[in-house]
């Protein structure tokens, strides 16, 4: 089946709550369905939430695609939906991210400055801006900027490490710990 990517704008229905763990309590709960959904179809992509918008940027095979689509469009979170691009894909360039979150962050106001942008309202964005958007999610990664949760979506590439260093140096610490403690412990009976 053939790839396509799509992105959209929209504006949020909800009146913002405070931040938890980083994240507005909707967005985590859209974030935490569309992880799940979307790694089921092998759907990929990225959001942004910024002054109450959404922007967002999906790629997949195209059946998936449109069907998540129409689901956001029915969604009452989201109004005034726009689709700001929808074609086809040679092959993915999120892949190994389900739904990456961006938060705000510097990155994204130096985009809104360079385009002197008062708010973010990506419904205003022309096509390089959009391209631009969609280059900032996809480099977050890179820069460790990003709030992301979910495991990776499967692939034909090997799998990547899933352990931080220190909390294998965490693991081996508990590990020699408890083999220390059933050693005495064997030596006490």
């Amino acid at each position: 089946m053939p790839l396509i990517r799509l992105a959209y704008a929209s504006e949020a229905t909800f009146e913002a709550k405070p931040l938890e763990q980083g994240v507005e309590p909707h967005v985590a709960r859209i974030l935490l369905v569309s992880r799940r959904n979307n790694g089921k179809v092998g759907l990929v992509g990225g959001l942004y939430y910024g002054d109450n918008r959404f922007f967002q940027y999906l790629e997949g095979e195209e059946e998936a695609v449109r069907d998540t689509y129409q689901r956001i469009l029915q969604d009452p979170r989201h109004r005034n939906v726009r689709t700001l691009i929808e074609e086809p894909v040679a092959e993915r360039s999120f892949t190994n991210w389900s739904m990456k979150y961006v938060p705000a962050s510097a990155d994204v106001q130096a985009f809104l400055q360079k385009h002197q942008l008062p708010e973010f309202n990506p419904s205003a964005f022309d096509s390089t801006q959009c391209e631009e958007m969609i280059d900032l999610i996809r480099r977050s990664s890179q820069d460790q900027k990003l709030v992301n949760h979910d495991e990776p979506v499967r692939s034909k590439s090997p799998a990547p490490q899933t352990l931080s260093p220190g909390l294998k140096a965490g693991l081996v610490v508990a590990a020699v710990g408890l083999v220390v403690v059933l050693a005495v412990s064997a030596t006490m009976l």
